[in-house]
């Protein structure tokens, strides 16, 4: 899942990143309400983390111009104004949930998963793919009756084919949405990862549900994954 942090406290905004990202989430920051717009504008979010006070075009604004562009991501504010005026004023310009500093990181964690998992119709409690069930709010994942254990970012990469059943996804795609907008490395970590996740959720039950696609990259089945 891709997540937009908009803050301009620049501490705060590593530890959100670090964080999140250790969570199997991939982030990209903006310091400031102009580059968030351009951000948002150009990439599809899961949701975005949006601080209200901004050095240019602060986060009220923001919010409602991402709405007015018909862009929909779950938003939720991080503000130090604690006034109940505050609070209705973000909430009328768009955003779906509002958290004041200093918060812990657990409860910004445990908003972000609520918000992605009521704020679209797309997102329903658990992904069911044959017989594999993929459960983001509660990051559990099993084969039948048989829990599956996995890295956050296993989880990450997994939960993304879940969403996207039967659909070729490249491996440009996958690092963009998995890894992060900025990402450099080596695109076989998309490699190293399928593998693992095939070592994880296949070859144990005799399954062989996450396919290569020669030359344009991998899928998941919408079957059970059983040999042909």
């Amino acid at each position: 899942m891709r997540l937009l942090v908009v803050e301009d406290e620049v501490k705060l905004a590593n530890l959100l990143r670090r964080g999140l990202e250790e969570e199997g989430y991939a982030i990209d920051t903006a310091a400031d309400g102009g580059e968030a717009l351009w951000l948002a504008q150009e990439n599809p979010y899961d949701a975005v983390v949006l601080d209200v006070m901004l050095p240019d075009v602060d986060g009220f604004e923001v919010c409602r111009r991402l709405r007015a562009s018909g862009r929909w991501a779950p938003v939720l504010m991080l503000t130090a104004r604690d006034s109940v005026p505050d609070r209705v004023e973000g909430l009328d310009a768009g955003a779906d949930d509002y958290l004041t500093k200093p918060f812990s990181f657990a409860e910004l964690l445990a908003r972000l998963r609520a918000l992605m998992r009521r704020g679209a119709p797309e997102r329903p409690a658990t992904l069911g793919v044959g017989d594999l069930t993929v459960d983001p709010a509660g990051r559990r994942v099993a084969r039948g009756d048989v829990t599956i254990e996995l890295t956050p970012k296993e989880f990450a990469l997994l939960e993304y084919f879940a969403r996207h059943p039967g659909e070729v996804l490249s491996r440009s795609r996958l690092i963009e949405h998995v890894w992060d907008f900025a990402y450099d490395g080596d695109s076989n970590v998309v490699d190293v990862y399928v593998r693992y996740l095939r070592e994880k959720v296949d070859r144990p039950f005799g399954r062989e549900s996450i396919e290569t696609v020669r030359g344009a990259g991998y899928r998941l089945r919408e079957d059970d994954g059983s040999p042909n």
